[in-house]
């Protein structure tokens, strides 16, 4: 049996129903987010906000650029703003946007230039905010802003989007949430919208359990009883998590189970649970993340207030009262998540300790344990994101956490004192000799029978007295007589310690066997005897009439045996060791260990003679030792081969009698060889010492040296990244406004032709700046003439105070207008009026020439009638 992560207790019902989009993108963001946007509903019920890495010195033209994308109304995020469904919201420059109680929060960044993370920083803010109704989005960015928040979402059960990384401008961002494991649902921009709006049509509402309400969740537990147990989809997922993970769901709340089941299942778009249930067969990796689903939790420092105040106030101060002998006091925080809550209980007791003086010399010692071997590995780390700033006060992020540059650090007395550890509250030993138990959020995902074995596992835990903590929705349930309330609202129990023993066998029914009966294996049968002569006299004689040796590597572990070597070698005992150094018998050891030491320097071979060596049945033999280097073709480190050569003890005394040698004499000569070598192994040990000690200090020196140009250069990097992001965003910006401009310039081209009117632009200096085709048909000019002056042209008209009336209108800003006849007979009524731009500047003049040769000839045709 498995148990799920505690301080899973679901979060707070958000005060709005509007589910939130958050979209965080960088460098080459523009182009999805505009895809985003344009293949999503005007109608989805969802509101989008969007992070981008802006300059902050620049104005944004991102809000201008997205509306012309979608036609939901696009608005820059303003301080208190209401969120609304169907309305998108952008990020202004130089500032962090979070959300709470259904409103936009803007807050200058707390760090500098190029080490912000608005995209973590909005992310967290809709996991506290929103928890299982998040939404986060990561599109193309350099760096990995992002991933933080995407964990934190997916933490509280959210759902997380990434843009396909290969669909990315720059897929660093996208690839990092991939990495850490961050992304239900990885696709192209445009597929995205309508991926989640598939998701959060399938997926039901979250659920929150009734945590004001017992009574609900009995209930609950007795319909559960009374429902259909043999669930044959959820059977078979409850078998293939067995054979995959070695852990027992069978037993938890058909509704947790099923709900993070629907979530899995609207991820990939199935339908219905026997479809899953195939998926998982040919998807092994689709089982680890179910698996992890089941066990992701939710936690925070602190949480529920009114709880921690008491342990402080009343539970601590009595609890170290009473254990005035036993200075040591020890806690389980059943189920540790991330670290939270365990970090949280060793503050409360240094601030304890510290505000009651006698209590100063004790300690305590917290065992921290939990499932799931990422929440482990992410609460011994002790880094935690700006988001807890919202949970621990000033005064306690100064004393006990060290502030990074994106990231708090718990500080190293606190960490000291919790041990983490991943366990099984239902399958593995309990901690024992205990004074505090918490076990906040953990029960309720438990069904009643479950309950009922982990309760007595607590009561046998705990010492007498000892104290248990509960989530605010649980409680001990049947099991009153093994523990007494004493606050009830805040769910704290004391241990009852007159408990008849009748059911003292409760530790055989909650555990399984701790040891499994194997399988005897047979042994390996040995092969027949060689047919060939001549292999099973080598054979024999290598056995018996060869000396025995041993070949070792350059670490002294043996590689090869020879012959009987049981006189000189022993295994030690503990854990197998095939070592030389650890099996040699006494009386060879140091003199052996000597030699092998002489022929790493001098590369000769070694002969000892005369070594003794005690027999395990009583007696001396004395044995010479050989020691020589041995080369293995398919071995790029040479080897030693150590051979043993029996000596007979009679052949000795008579040695040593004609050497004339008293006994006392000779054991007079070892102790004074074991002296000498003693002397220079301490010798090389101090030499070796000093050496180590001086190469440690350079090494010391090196590596500040190292650190401190790396943070220059990190510090650097991260400032030059910023920048490069802020001007890739502003490049897209400009590019998009340069798209705007070219596409005016050709309708104000096409505009200015259709009408058919000749039209010259000249500059303050009176140069060509733009003409229409028209005109190129009264005045000579050209492509090639731009900037060329006015009075440089030539033109079909009896005009010789063109110039001058333009100068004159340039001057004055007085209108001018003239008809003028054409050198071809036909009539222009020429028009000089001042080129005034937006900002209201005078910028040249422009001339308009207009045919009048029809109305001349209308106005000289009736004159010629009325004279006649």
């Amino acid at each position: 049996m498995a148990a799920l992560t505690p301080n899973v207790s679901p979060p707070a019902r958000p005060s709005q129903t509007t589910r939130i989009v958050g979209l965080g993108a960088s460098a080459g963001g523009l182009a999805p987010l505009e895809a985003f946007l344009g293949n999503t509903p005007t109608r989805s019920g969802l509101a989008y906000i969007v992070v981008q890495h802006l300059d902050p010195t620049h104005q944004t033209l991102l809000s201008e650029l997205l509306q012309r994308a979608t036609s939901m109304p696009v608005r820059e995020a303003r301080q208190n703003a209401r969120i609304e469904p169907d309305c998108v919201y952008v990020i202004a420059p130089n500032t962090e946007l979070s959300v709470s109680n259904g409103t936009l929060q803007l807050d200058k960044p707390a760090q500098p230039r190029g080490m912000q993370l608005p995209i973590n920083v909005l992310f967290s803010s809709l996991a506290a905010a929103l928890g299982e109704r998040a939404i986060a989005v990561v599109l193309s960015g350099m760096g990995s802003d992002g991933t933080l928040g995407l964990q934190a979402v997916r933490a509280v059960g959210g759902l997380t989007v990434v843009q396909s990384p290969d669909t990315a401008q720059f897929d660093s961002m996208p690839k990092s949430a991939i990495a850490a494991e961050c992304g239900d649902i990885v696709a192209p921009p445009e597929e995205l919208p309508a991926r989640i709006l598939a998701y959060i049509a399938q997926v039901q509402a979250p659920h929150y359990p009734a945590e004001e309400q017992e009574q609900e969740q009995e209930q609950e537990q007795e319909q559960e009883q009374e429902q259909e147990v043999e669930n044959e989809p959820l059977q078979a997922v409850f078998s293939l998590l067995l054979q995959k993970t070695r852990h027992d769901f069978s037993a938890y709340k058909r509704s947790t189970l099923n709900r993070r089941m629907e979530r899995r299942m609207a991820i990939h778009a199935i339908a219905t649970p026997e479809q899953y249930v195939a998926y998982l067969k040919t998807n092994p990796q689709e089982i680890e993340l179910l698996f992890k689903e089941l066990l992701i939790g939710v936690t925070s420092f602190f949480r529920d207030q009114a709880v921690w105040e008491h342990l402080a106030a009343v539970t601590l101060p009595e609890m170290l009262a009473e254990r005035s002998e036993q200075r040591r006091l020890r806690a389980w925080v059943v189920g540790c998540s991330t670290g939270e809550e365990a970090y949280s209980l060793a503050i409360a007791f240094k601030e304890v300790t510290r505000q009651h003086g006698i209590f100063r010399d004790y300690s305590l010692q917290i065992f921290a344990t939990d499932l799931s071997r990422d929440a482990i590995d992410t609460a011994r780390r002790g880094r935690y994101s700006y988001a807890i700033q919202a949970e621990v006060s000033a005064e306690r992020l100064a004393h006990f956490f060290t502030d990074h540059t994106d990231h708090y650090q718990i500080n190293s007395d606190i960490r000291d004192m919790v041990l983490f550890a991943q366990h099984d509250v239902i399958m593995d030993p309990p901690f024992t000799r205990l004074d505090l138990i918490c076990c906040r959020n953990l029960l309720i995902y438990f069904d009643s029978n479950l309950q009922h074995r982990v309760i007595p596992i607590f009561h046998y835990s705990l010492r007498r007295g000892g104290v248990l903590l509960l989530g605010t929705a649980e409680t001990v349930g049947q099991d009153t007589r093994l523990f007494t309330t004493t606050e009830s609202k805040l769910r704290l129990y004391r241990r009852q310690d007159d408990v008849s023993r009748r059911r003292s066998n409760f530790l055989l029914n909650s555990f399984p066997p701790l040891f499994k009966t194997v399988r005897e294996q047979p042994l390996p049968t040995t092969p027949p005897p060689s047919d060939n002569l001549q292999a099973t006299t080598d054979q024999v004689l290598l056995q018996v009439y060869a000396p025995a040796a041993v070949v070792i590597n350059h670490d002294g572990d043996i590689l090869y045996i020879s012959g009987r070597t049981g006189k000189y070698l022993e295994p030690p005992t503990g854990k197998t060791n095939w070592n030389l150094h650890a099996m040699l018998r006494e009386g060879l050891r140091t003199p052996i260990n000597a030699a092998l030491r002489k022929l790493a320097k001098e590369s000769e071979t070694q002969t000892l003679h005369g070594l003794q060596v005690e027999l395990p049945g009583g007696g001396v033999q004395y044995v010479d030792v050989t020691i020589q280097a041995l080369a293995l073709p398919n071995n790029p480190r040479d080897a030693v081969m150590i051979v043993f050569h029996d000596v007979a003890q009679t052949a000795e005394g008579d040695r040593r009698e004609r050497r004339k040698e008293p006994l006392a004499s000779s054991h007079e000569s070892e102790l004074q060889q074991c002296r000498d070598e003693i002397l220079s192994l301490r010798e090389e040990g101090r030499a070796t010492s000093e050496k180590l000690q001086s190469a440690n200090e350079e090494l010391q020196s090196t590596n500040e040296e190292l650190q401190s140009t790396n943070e220059e250069l990190t510090t650097s990097k991260e400032e030059m990244q910023s920048m490069n992001e802020e001007l890739q965003t502003i490049n897209a910006e400009m590019q998009s406004k340069l798209d705007d401009l070219a596409l005016a310039q050709s309708d104000m081209r096409n505009l200015l032709n259709s009408i058919e009117i000749a039209i010259l632009f000249l500059d303050q200096d009176l140069n060509v700046r733009r003409y229409t085709d028209r005109a190129t048909k009264i005045i000579n000019v050209r492509e090639s003439d731009l900037g060329r002056p006015l009075s440089d042209l030539t033109s079909n008209l009896q005009y010789p105070d063109l110039h001058s009336d333009a100068l004159d209108t340039l001057r004055t800003l007085a209108f001018s207008e003239k008809q003028i006849l054409a050198t071809d007979g036909r009539w222009f009524t020429v028009r000089i009026m001042p080129y005034r731009r937006l900002d209201n500047v005078i910028d040249g003049v422009v001339i308009t020439l207009l045919d009048i040769t029809a109305t001349k000839k209308l106005e000289q045709d009736l004159r010629r009638d009325i004279d006649s």
